[in-house]
């Protein structure tokens, strides 16, 4: 093994040293003189003509650096207050033309856009694109690779047909972009992007090659503009919302009376502030037009998590995150912002008689909220939100008498998150503080903690072309409240500090405060060649609580993963693409006892025939289950192996279908699942599709807790077996 210390150490070198480096192409674009071109989709204007179009596009997708099967043309010009984009798209073929209507950012059929990376930074970049069919799909990308299409500016398009196919035109305000106030010329990053539908092929005008992991950073530039002022937006939403609930009657209770009349009014609206920084506000927002969430059996000891569908803190939300950690395993959904806190359910339930009705809302009611976002052109990205709710009371009917009980305090959430980018984007720090104040002035609520407060900060490098990446954050929680809400925050799930097998921390009901931290490392090869590998560590203090503005589910604990890919973009043989990969994972507590340990390999792959596949198989060791009991001693379950498969037909057609299989065991007659589902989806006309999804789920468990009984003055922990059977229907 000493002999191969060298060859090692060799590969290792030469695999650090291997970088690539593209060419940047430059675009010089020009004032327009004389009137500015209608927004109309044909491109027979004097403005465009003082322009020349400009093309040379290279496929990304299916084969890297080949040229495109079709030809693809663009200009810019600009005056004033907008930035006017041609692009013509040419066919050798017009049955080739694949137009779809979609929701906006379907990304649907074929389609163009154009990316402006107009802080010049490296990091940022604003799409604008839009479908044959006309429909529109715009997206932010943040720190050079994370998009967010959440993002939706107003701007304006225009699609029409030419005998070679069909063109673009777009006007672009400068107020939906961020730029620097300066009288000399701007430099922009810049890249236009062609997909074909037909044969799934990706085109690009700067070529980005498919090992690099860095998008905007490489795009090309744009130059030409100049005297060039940035310019505010100010956008006001008014609304009013009238309704009638019609609901199953309920005899004899007057809240369940069948009918109910709703109405609401309020205020969203949006200013920049300067042209990095934008505020949103919304005055008493009605949520009430958003999607559902998805029914759930949840039968452990943890709350369900949910994503986010409320459009004022999905815009822009991307700022605002920070994870413990970016893998799956215990720590994957654990944040110190989760949006979904503001305006929760209210969580006290009053006791009432067998006489009594009760309604409680359904949602605490948001007052007020704004949000500052943005980023400064010396590289601060900052985001702050603000946000007061108010305090709820439930309504109770006692033989027509009415009287009213707290169910939530008023609570005032706020959160600050800052970003500095360094060294042309390879270098980031940054850091984020939340704070969680709620005003309980009645005895009921004493459950819940009277303040929280986190804090947290985190670095990241990147070198060689950013193909090599370290990263690492650390972050710190308190919460203080009365001695019953820390006790309930020491006997939650998360720790369980009563569990009679734990010695490393103890159960106090005289705590006022309880505090925690978190800290997770990781790094490894995420770009250039085909192998990728990491590692990653992540520790998780006992005390560390983030649930009043945050997720956690789990605490005490350390981790350790270790991962190892290899991906093709080429095509080869019978494959498209293909993606290969084996991961292994440990875990602890803070005693160092082992808690788990396990491996998998997993590997999809596209087909020339545009299906695709996707499997997998793990295998996992015993695990120690510390909240198996609710409190109780840690159960020891043994090993489990599990699979899955996935199947995708050819998405270009008009009958789509997708299946997937997926079930594991234990061993020792421990219990096991399966589950399968089936996606189907049919075109019915371009501007019309129906989506059917039904799913099967079984599982069979040897031990679910039932309840803990006293016998002799001990506890004992009741369980049985449990299959659960659960079928689902989506139609859309």
């Amino acid at each position: 093994m000493v002999q191969l210390k060298p060859i090692i150490l060799w590969l290792l070198l030469m695999t650090a040293l291997h970088g690539f480096a593209q060419e940047k192409r430059t675009y010089t674009t020009k004032k327009l003189t004389g009137d500015a071109p209608a927004i109309d989709g044909r491109i027979n204007e004097e403005a465009w003509a003082q322009v020349e179009w400009i093309g040379d596009f290279t496929q990304k997708d299916p084969y890297e650096f080949a040229n495109p099967t079709q030809n693809t043309t663009f200009k810019i010009i600009y005056d004033d207050n907008n930035v006017y984009v041609a692009i013509m798209v040419n066919y050798n073929d017009l049955s080739l033309i694949e137009r779809r209507l979609g929701r906006r950012d379907s990304f649907q059929g074929d389609w163009v856009a154009i990316a402006f990376d107009s802080y010049n930074d490296g990091l940022t970049g604003f799409s604008f694109g839009v479908s044959a069919a006309g429909v529109k799909n715009d997206l932010i990308v943040t720190n050079d690779v994370n998009s967010d299409d959440t993002w939706d500016p107003v701007w304006f398009v225009k699609v029409g047909s030419v005998d070679s196919g069909w063109v673009a035109e777009m006007k672009i305000p400068f107020n939906q972009l961020r730029f620097s106030n300066t009288d000399n010329e701007l430099v922009w990053g810049l890249e236009v992007m062609r997909q074909l539908f037909h044969n799934d092929e990706f085109m690009v005008w700067q070529m980005v090659p498919n090992e690099s992991s860095s998008w905007v950073g490489m795009w090309g530039k744009l130059q030409g503009i100049s005297n060039i002022r940035p310019r505010k937006e100010v956008e006001l939403v008014p609304y009013l919302m009238g309704g009638l609930k019609k609901s199953e009657r309920v005899d004899g209770d007057p809240f369940q009376t069948g009918t109910a009349w709703e109405y609401n009014a309020g205020l969203d609206g949006k200013i920049a502030v300067t042209n990095d920084l934008t505020l949103n506000f919304t005055i008493n927002p009605d949520f009430g037009q958003v999607e559902a969430d998805p029914s759930e059996v949840n039968l452990s000891a943890f709350e369900s998590y949910f994503q986010e569908k409320r459009p004022f803190f999905i815009e822009g939300s991307n700022i605002f995150n920070f994870s413990i950690s970016n893998g799956n395993g215990p720590t994957g959904m654990d944040k110190i912002f989760y949006s979904r806190r503001i305006g929760r359910q209210p969580r006290h339930w009053p006791e009432i008689t067998d006489k009594e009705y009760m309604e409680v809302p359904e949602f605490t009611r948001i007052l007020g909220a704004f949000k500052l976002s943005g980023k400064t052109r010396n590289g601060w990205s900052i985001g702050v939100i603000e946000s007061v709710t108010n305090q709820e009371f439930a309504q109770i009917d006692s033989l027509g008498s009415r009287r009213k009980e707290i169910v939530e305090p008023a609570t005032n959430y706020f959160n600050v998150r800052v970003q500095k980018d360094f060294n042309k984007g390879n270098t980031t720090i940054g850091g984020i503080f939340t704070a969680t104040n709620r005003f309980i002035n009645d005895s009921a609520l004493n459950f819940l903690p009277r303040a929280a407060y986190t804090g947290g900060i985190d670095f990241a490098q990147y070198w060689q072309d950013k193909n090599y990446r370290i990263r690492a954050n650390a972050i710190a929680s308190t919460v203080q409240g009365t001695p019953e809400s820390i006790l309930d925050l020491q006997t939650a799930p998360q720790r369980y500090y009563q569990r009679p097998d734990v010695g490393h921390h103890r159960l106090d009901s005289t705590l006022r405060i309880l505090s925690g931290w978190g800290a997770n490392v990781e790094g490894g090869k995420i770009g250039g060649g085909h192998w990728r590998f990491g590692e990653r560590v992540t520790a998780i203090s006992p005390g560390l609580e983030l649930n009043d503005q945050g997720f956690i589910r789990r605490a005490d604990f350390i981790t350790q993963a270790t991962w190892l890919g290899y991906e093709i973009w080429e095509p080869f043989g019978i494959f498209r693409s293909l993606s290969l990969g084996i991961e292994e994972w440990a875990g602890w507590d803070f005693s160092g006892r082992f808690l788990y340990w396990g491996t998998s390999a997993y590997g999809s792959a596209r087909f020339k025939n545009y299906w695709s596949v996707k499997t997998g198989v793990n295998y996992s060791g015993y695990d120690v289950d510390r909240p198996a009991l609710r409190g109780g001693p840690a159960l020891i379950a043994p090993g489990h192996w599990s699979a899955w498969l996935g199947v995708s037909s050819d998405d270009r057609k008009k009958l789509v279908f997708e299946p997937e299989l997926e079930g594991g065991y234990r061993s020792q007659g421990y219990g096991g699942w399966y589950e399968a589902g089936l996606s189907v989806s049919y075109q019915i006309t371009n501007a019309l599709q129906v989506s059917l999804e039904p799913g099967y789920h079984f599982g069979d468990q040897y031990a679910m807790y039932v309840e803990t009984i006293r016998v002799n003055n001990r506890d004992q922990y009741l369980v049985a077996s449990m299959k659960q059977h659960i079928a689902s229907l989506d139609f859309r």
